[in-house]
C-alpha cells in the first residue's frame, strides 16, 4: 500500500497547467513539420510555419501559447493499491489550477453561472476532473486545457443502430466541416463510438490525448481512422480554415460496446495546439 498526500497533487496540477499552456507537446510539433511538408496550399504552408514559431516564442519565453488558457480538464487513473490521504483530492486539483492561474498569468475564464450574470470565478476553477480506479501503486495525472473555439465546435449524437457506419461517418464529417475555422484547425479530431450518453463523450476525449501518429491497435478501428482523416482533409478546410490539404493532422478513435437499441457517437474537435502534459506520482 502506496500513501500520497493531496499536497504532492496539488503540485503536480499546477505544474501541469502551467507547462500545458506554455509548452506544445514535441510529439505535436513533430507532426506539424511532417503538415508543412505535405500542405500544397502556399497560404497553408505560411500558417504552418506561424504556428511553429508561436509554439517556439510561447515556450523560450515562458508565455501561454494562446490567450484562450481554456477549462482546466484533469483525468487522473489512480492506482487500486494507493490510499490518497491529507485532504479532499478535488479541492487538491483545484488549488492547483488556482496556483497555476495565478503564477503562471493565465486568464480565467470560468464564470459561476452559466446562464445569466455569468460572474467569473476569478481563478479559472472548478476544473473538469475525471478519475477511475486502475491496477497498482501509481496515480497517473493528465492535465489537458480546452479552448471554447473547439470545445463548442464539438458534437454528440445518439444515432440509430440502422445508420450504421455510413451514418457515424457522415455525423463525423459534417461536425468537422461545420467547424471550419472557428476550431483553429489544422485539427485533432477525437470521435468515442459506444458506451451512452456521456461515455461516448469522455471516449471521444480520451481519445485525442493519444500521442500523435499513434494508430489504433484494433485492425477494424484504426482502418476507421485511416479513412477519417483521408476523407476530413479531402474538405479543403486547411491551416486556420484559409484553404489547403491539411484540415486535421490525425484522428483517433477510441469504441466500445453499447446497448442493442443504440449507437452513441461523439466527436470532440481539439484545435491545433492540442495542449496536454502529463506526470506519474
Amino acid at each position: 500500500m502506496r500513501r500520497v498526500r493531496v499536497h504532492e497533487i496539488e503540485e503536480a496540477v499546477k505544474e501541469l497547467t502551467i507547462k500545458a499552456n506554455y509548452e506544445i507537446p514535441e510529439e505535436t510539433l513533430i507532426i506539424f513539420k511532417k503538415a508543412l511538408e505535405e500542405e500544397e496550399s502556399p497560404i497553408g504552408k505560411e500558417v504552418l510555419s506561424q504556428i511553429l514559431e508561436n509554439a517556439k516564442a510561447s515556450r523560450e519565453e515562458s508565455s501561454p501559447y494562446c490567450q484562450d488558457t481554456g477549462v482546466t480538464v484533469v483525468f487522473m487513473d489512480i492506482g487500486q493499491e494507493v490510499v490518497i490521504e491529507g485532504g479532499s483530492l478535488e479541492e487538491a486539483v483545484n488549488r492547483g489550477v488556482k496556483r497555476a492561474t495565478e503564477e503562471g498569468l493565465l486568464r480565467a475564464s470560468m464564470v459561476w453561472d452559466p446562464v445569466f450574470e455569468r460572474k467569473n470565478t476569478g481563478d479559472n476553477t472548478p476544473a473538469i476532473l475525471h478519475t477511475r480506479v486502475v491496477p497498482g501503486e501509481r496515480v497517473k495525472i493528465i492535465v489537458a486545457p480546452k479552448g471554447a473555439g473547439s470545445e463548442n465546435t464539438s458534437r454528440l449524437a445518439m444515432l440509430k443502430p440502422a445508420d450504421g457506419w455510413e451514418g457515424v461517418k457522415n455525423f463525423i464529417l459534417e461536425t468537422v466541416e461545420k467547424a471550419g475555422p472557428n476550431a483553429c484547425p489544422p485539427l485533432t479530431v477525437g470521435v468515442g463510438i459506444g458506451g451512452n450518453f456521456e461515455m461516448c463523450a469522455i471516449l471521444a476525449k480520451r481519445a485525442i490525448l493519444r500521442p500523435h501518429g499513434e494508430r489504433s491497435g484494433d485492425p477494424l478501428i484504426r482502418k476507421i481512422e485511416e479513412e477519417l482523416i483521408t476523407e476530413i482533409n479531402k474538405l479543403g478546410l486547411g491551416p486556420m480554415g484559409f484553404g489547403g490539404t491539411v484540415t486535421a493532422v490525425d484522428v483517433k478513435v477510441e469504441m466500445m460496446p453499447c446497448h442493442i437499441a443504440s449507437l452513441p457517437v461523439a466527436v470532440n474537435i481539439q484545435c491545433h495546439a492540442s495542449r496536454h502534459q502529463e506526470k506519474e506520482l
